[in-house]
């Protein structure tokens, strides 16, 4: 890495990003599986941009279930409580203090999105064997659905499932994978226009020529998603077409909602796989005139445009997910490797039963 990079800040915002979070009344949490890494964007007391950071091993799905948390790893399924009350600080001043108080050893399925219905019961989206799972107290996850393309469940990768939405009744809706694929790793031949959105329901594919699709979320009664080949944030409409609503500066991945604003996770290529020539996105960043950019957007819905960046100058390259934490001024963590903060994580109960 070049001196220069070195010297810049590791993150930096436009300059009303902080302002944004102010208004919104929200902090962002984002992971990167690349380096291992759980963030909290947030603001300090003195109004500016505050960053957190935690180590979790291939961070990549994150749910936000009221006050809680749910992280995806290498090999686990997280659940982060909240243990401040309203009222309560961190010694830093962060409102939020999120301590791992569940973990399912899930295996290394390569866990990708996680949602979590009316129920309570998180679902994943388990890529390695190609279907939706809950975890499993004995056998680590129990598979509950897959595409009708995939003749059975092996830990092959075989369509590359990554994105779950939920509908408005709490129950899986929309799924993304890379390609129609029934053998291992066969997405990878068609990643230009072989993405589909599947309908869980149904089992139908809704929407075909997609270009590595991540993040489906229903919101405001549209699915959006991210068709990452391309750059583009969109909708799909009943008929199965993808319209584009904003192009953002990255391979896109990770997508939040909050109101009309959408925050979008960047990222900039893999350096072990040179550029972004097989892709569209490669095209429409030399029609911008900018080369890939690794951080968060927040895109005005309504307009189309993004009014808002945060760039992740050095350090990370890449991201997978982005969660939005309402009412949150700041948020931190106690980390998995921090055995005295885990061992002092006790919280005091309020009332002893007869």
């Amino acid at each position: 890495m070049a001196a220069e990079e070195r010297s810049r800040p590791m993150l930096e915002g436009t300059p009303h990003l902080a302002d944004w979070l102010e208004t919104a009344g929200c902090a962002i949490a984002f992971s990167t599986y690349e380096a291992h890494r759980l963030f909290f964007l947030g603001l300090g007391e003195d109004g500016r941009l505050k960053a957190h950071e935690r180590i979790v091993q291939r961070c990549q799905g994150l749910c936000v279930d009221r006050a809680a948390l749910w992280v995806g790893g290498q090999s686990h399924l997280w659940r982060f409580a909240n243990t401040l009350r309203p009222s309560d600080r961190t010694p830093s001043g962060a409102d939020r203090l999120y301590v791992p108080r569940l973990g399912y050893m899930i295996g290394d399925v390569d866990i990708h999105d996680i949602a979590v219905g009316h129920d309570g019961v998180p679902i994943f989206v388990n890529t390695r064997f190609s279907c939706l799972s809950v975890p499993d107290a004995d056998q680590g996850f129990r598979p509950v659905w897959k595409p009708a393309f995939i003749s059975a469940l092996r830990n092959e990768d075989r369509c590359h499932l990554n994105g779950l939405a939920l509908g408005e009744d709490g129950r899986p809706m929309f799924t993304t994978a890379l390609g129609r694929c029934d053998v291992i790793e066969g997405w990878r031949e068609r990643r230009t226009d072989g993405g589909v959105l599947i309908d869980v329901p149904s089992g139908e594919v809704a929407c075909t020529g997609l270009s590595m699709p991540h993040s489906p979320r229903w919101h405001r009664g549209r699915l959006w998603l991210l068709n990452s080949g391309t750059g583009e944030l969109g909708t799909v409409d009943r008929n199965g077409r993808f319209e584009p609503a904003c192009f953002c500066p990255g391979f896109a991945r990770g997508l939040a909602f909050h109101g009309k604003w959408a925050v979008v996770g960047l990222s900039r290529p893999r350096g072990d796989h040179g550029t972004l020539s097989a892709l569209p996105l490669e095209a429409a960043l030399n029609r911008a005139g900018v080369s890939a950019q690794c951080g968060l957007a927040v895109v005005d819905t309504d307009s189309g445009t993004v009014a808002h960046m945060l760039w992740l100058h050095h350090t990370v390259n890449e991201l997978y997910d982005v969660a939005i934490l309402p009412g949150v001024r700041r948020a931190e963590a106690v980390g998995l490797l921090d055995a005295r903060a885990l061992a002092e994580a006790v919280t005091t109960p309020t009332d002893v039963p007869n």
